[in-house]
């Protein structure tokens, strides 16, 4: 088993990376947010998951335990295999996962492919127990974050855009029309 890579960038490309680990490539399947993060011939440490099947291996790879913990915790759930689990954390964070999760919101799941209302809800539901969730992290408004979002993306934002905008906008900012005001300074002044 595949526990972490400790190495340089290779390659890159918007869901996967190539690692050079001791003259080996390892390719790995990221998240988008993490791929755009990283830069070729950059140092990277990855806690990974290997995903085996009969005809493939393929490594999952992540920046933090907290969200290769939150990866596993997905793919437990009947019909979420990792490519699934992936594309959940690519439209939510771990903790916007774990907000929707407390206050029961499945607006953020739906928007990944695959997954209708009927799959949103049951991953709500096994992840509640799972989670260990608190008052505290339902505490943000989803509704109002998803709000918001739809609201840039309506104006002609890329959602990936909008949703990097809004994590900028302080936590204390509360309401889906102060949220928009704020994410739209921020994508203002990056143009």
């Amino acid at each position: 088993m595949i526990g972490t890579l400790n190495g340089t960038v290779r390659h890159k490309n918007l869901n996967a990376l190539v690692v050079d680990v001791s003259g080996v490539g390892y390719k790995v399947f990221v998240t988008t947010e993490t791929a755009l993060e990283i830069t070729p011939s950059s140092p990277i440490f990855l806690w990974t998951h290997l995903a085996v099947r009969e005809t493939s291996l393929e490594l999952f790879g992540f920046l933090d335990k907290g969200t290769l913990d939150i990866f596993e915790l997905l793919i437990t759930i009947s019909g979420i295999g990792p490519k699934s689990a992936l594309g959940i954390l690519n439209v939510a964070s771990p903790a916007m996962l774990r907000q929707a999760v407390a206050s029961e919101d499945t607006t953020y799941l739906t928007r990944v492919s695959g997954i209708g209302k009927k799959k949103a809800e049951k991953i709500v539901l096994e992840l509640k127990d799972k989670l260990k969730t608190t008052k505290e992290d339902g505490g943000t408004d989803m509704r109002s974050e998803g709000d918001a979002l739809e609201a840039l993306v309506s104006l002609g934002y890329s959602e990936r855009d909008a949703r990097e905008a809004l994590k900028k906008v302080p936590k204390e900012t509360a309401g889906a029309s102060e949220r928009v005001k704020a994410a739209l300074k921020l994508l203002s002044t990056r143009s």
